[in-house]
């Protein structure tokens, strides 16, 4: 770590250039070529020289200085010299009241991983520009708090004259992706078509491509395939991430044979070479799809044609796809092969497909052994599974032996929510939840719902019931109340006639809200859209898009 505080520098020349030969000016044109060199050894050279810089015995202004080392910092991610040259900042009287250098720290925090320092210094900005709003959104967005960054562009609207800027728009597109909020997203796209269509035919934003990845990435994620295929089908030139963008999401959507019949346009039509993303993108549609001959290609493909190593995301889908097809010897010979140790979702993979498949119980507790062992805050998941085959095989000794061993070691599931937008407002639900002020209502809809699907001939799937249920009612009537089933039962209430109904959810959908979504879709004649951790499913007339495997 650099010490970049004036009081503590070092007294050698080691690095430093003779302050004397260079006047303050062009002293800070070197800072601030080194800073947006975009290369790790001339940001380094940039601290060096910074700090250098402080010692001479007219160092250049620190407002014009500072915003330019810290731009350095960021780029390395270096939150220690970040942290010291905030303080300088602050003991000059700099930071929080000026505004460029307060911008300038808040990139840094963004950069370092650390929204909530980034936000606590935005909300004491006293003036705050367009940037620093741009920032403070961005830091969400990077984050994966993609409605706090939405909220935050909704207060940046309400509160303040600042018109958005195309900055704006390309992180709130990223906050409305994540967040599965289509309409803000189309309201963000008409932002973009006036900020940047100035010719009043939004040929701007047709011709750029960066604007145009994004787009296809929103309606891709908010569920709006053909608007993603819509875009992308208008691009008047391509790069490699709006293949790579365009292939994963129609491989997402389940639409596999479209999916790996553009990364063969790609490659065999446009003549443009893949790189690790696509073959992450082509081997997740072999995995949604079962394609087990096809997935076993490309893979070859990849490591033999293309001589790109291997990522462990390669190796998660060749091992779940192989692992789900029954090839669960293949699969560990993969995990044997592999070039890095394996993660905890590779472990799960093949847990999962041990008790799908009826494996040998000793290879299923190896599995779980194996999945424990690794570090991840997600090992419910692992518990539930063991329990599970526990269960199956009516070890009920050992079904309470992984209860207990959950209880002690402070294990909970990971919370399930689904969330729905409506009228450019995002509604999350938690199951059993009586937070929200449709509450009685939705409960009121969600009866309703139960006894058309008892009438069609519905029983509950309760193989995947929480564990605290032991109960078979209790089971049915925990199922019943899935975070899902809320926001169904809200979307039936409130969402225009024949308009479908999107669903983000941040868990795997389970067994028995996949067929009651199905019969849902047939009952009321309304399509479901549910974008679960997985994939995407497409309820509609009776039947899902992923043809039942997930």
């Amino acid at each position: 770590m650099l010490s970049l505080a004036a009081s503590s520098l070092p007294s050698t020349r080691t690095h430093r250039p003779d302050a004397a030969s260079h006047s303050s000016s062009s002293s800070v044109r070197l800072l601030r070529s080194l800073a947006r060199s975009r290369r790790a050894d001339l940001a380094h050279r940039a601290l060096l020289l910074f700090r250098s810089l402080q010692s001479t015995p007219s160092p250049p202004p620190p407002h014009v200085s500072l915003p330019a080392v810290l731009s350095a910092a960021a780029f390395l991610s270096a939150l220690p010299e970040g942290r010291q040259l905030h303080a300088l900042a602050a003991k000059l009287g700099l930071a929080p009241s000026h505004t460029v250098v307060a911008n300038s720290l808040l990139h840094l925090y963004s950069s370092c991983g650390l929204p909530g320092a980034a936000l606590d210094l935005f909300r004491r900005i006293p003036d705050r520009s367009l940037v620093s709003w741009n920032t403070a959104v961005d830091a969400l967005v990077g984050n994966g708090d993609h409605l706090a960054a939405l909220d935050l562009f909704r207060e940046m609207q309400r509160d303040t004259e600042l018109a958005p800027d195309a900055y704006t728009v390309q992180s709130v597109l990223g906050a409305c992706a994540g967040a599965g909020a289509l309409s803000l997203g189309v309201y963000a796209h008409a932002l973009l078509l006036r900020e940047l269509g100035g010719d009043g035919d939004g040929e701007a934003v047709s011709r750029d491509m960066l604007i145009n990845n994004s787009l296809v990435d929103l309606y891709g994620k908010c569920g709006a395939l053909e608007l993603a295929q819509q875009v992308f089908d208008r691009m008047p030139a391509r790069d490699l991430a709006s293949w790579n963008v365009m292939i994963l999401t129609l491989a997402n959507h389940g639409r596999v044979c479209e999916s790996v019949e553009l990364f063969d346009r790609m490659t065999q039509v446009e003549k443009m070479a893949p790189n690790a993303i696509t073959f992450v993108a082509v081997l997740s549609a072999c995995n949604h799809g079962g394609l087990v001959e096809e997935g076993r290609r490309y893979f070859a493909m990849m490591v033999d044609q293309y001589r790109i190593k291997p990522r462990i995301e390669h190796y998660g889908c060749m091992v779940d796809l192989l692992a789900r097809a029954g090839f669960i010897e293949e699969a560990l010979d993969i995990v044997a092969g592999m070039n890095c140790r394996p993660d905890a979702i590779i472990w799960r993979s093949l847990l999962d497909a041990c008790c799908k498949k009826n494996a040998r119980l000793e290879l299923t507790e190896a599995m779980a052994k194996l999945a424990l062992e690794v570090p991840d805050d997600a090992v419910s998941g692992v518990y539930v599974l063991l329990s599970r085959v526990y269960a199956s095989a009516q070890r009920w000794n050992d079904v309470g032996m992984v209860r207990r061993l959950m209880v002690e070691e402070g294990v909970k599931k990971e919370p399930g929510f689904s969330s729905i937008e409506m009228d450019g407002l995002v509604h999350q639900f938690v199951a059993g939840d009586t937070s929200h002020p449709q509450s009685e209502a939705i409960y009121e809809k969600l009866d309703e719902i139960q006894l058309k699907l008892t009438s069609a001939g519905y029983k509950p799937d309760l193989s995947e019931a929480p564990l605290v249920a032991s109960i078979d009612n209790a089971k049915g009537a925990a199922l019943r109340l899935h975070s899902e089933r809320l926001a169904i039962s809200f979307g039936l209430l409130n969402a225009t006639p024949g308009a479908p109904i999107r669903i983000l959810k941040n868990l795997r959908v389970c067994k028995d809200c996949h067929t009651i979504s199905k019969l849902i879709s047939k009952l009321y004649g309304v399509e479901i859209i549910v974008r679960d951790r997985i994939r995407f499913h497409h309820f509609k007339d009776g039947s899902c898009s992923c043809k039942d495997y997930w």
